[in-house]
C-alpha cells in the first residue's frame, strides 16, 4: 500500500456535499481514506471574479499506481460535474478538483502527471489543510517538511478554517 496525499476543492454547486461525495468515491474506488483535514474556505488562486473555494486535504492508502489514480480521479471529477475545456489554459471555476500532491516519496515527471504537485510550496490553500494532517511529511524534492514550507510560503490569499471533517 502506498500513502497518497490529495487536495480536493471546488467553487461551484453545493461545495461541501460534492467534497463529501468525492471522499466516498475515493474510499470506494481507490483504497482507504485515512485522514481528512478540516474544511477551509479559500480565495481563488490565479482567478479573477470567482467564488471562493472549499478545500480539504486527505490521506489515502492505495494499491493503485499513480497513473491508475490519475485515471480514476478524472472519472470521479467528470461524474461529479467537472467540465474541462482542453482549449483553455487558464484556471476556471469547477465543481470539484482533485490534485495528487504526493504519492509516497515518489518523484514523477511525465506529460500526463507531475508528482509532487509542482506548485505546493506556493499555495497556502494547499499547505494549510495539508499541514493539519501531515505537518512532518518531508517534500521529496525540497527536503523540507510541510510545516516549514507553510512558514516560508509568501501567498497572502486568505485560508479560513470552517469546521472539522468527520469521517
Amino acid at each position: 500500500m502506498e500513502t497518497v496525499y490529495l487536495l480536493l476543492g471546488g467553487n461551484q454547486g453545493d461545495r461541501e456535499d460534492i467534497i463529501r461525495k468525492t471522499v466516498t468515491l475515493l474510499n470506494r474506488k481507490m483504497g482507504s481514506v485515512k485522514q481528512v483535514s478540516s474544511f477551509y474556505e479559500t480565495e481563488p488562486w490565479g482567478m479573477v471574479n470567482a467564488q471562493n473555494f472549499l478545500n480539504v486535504a486527505l490521506t489515502l492508502a492505495t494499491k493503485h499506481t499513480a497513473f491508475e489514480l490519475l485515471d480514476l480521479i478524472l472519472e470521479i471529477e467528470e461524474k461529479l460535474g467537472r467540465k474541462r475545456n482542453p482549449f483553455n489554459s487558464e484556471y476556471e471555476s469547477r465543481s470539484i478538483d482533485i490534485d495528487i500532491l504526493f504519492y509516497g516519496s515518489a518523484v514523477i515527471q511525465s506529460l500526463r502527471l507531475t508528482i509532487p504537485h509542482p506548485r505546493i510550496q506556493l499555495r497556502k490553500f494547499v499547505l494549510v489543510p495539508l499541514c493539519e494532517i501531515a505537518p512532518g511529511f518531508v517534500h521529496p524534492v525540497f527536503q523540507k517538511t510541510i510545516f516549514t514550507l507553510l512558514n516560508e510560503c509568501q501567498d497572502k490569499l486568505e485560508t479560513i478554517v470552517l469546521k472539522p471533517y468527520i469521517l
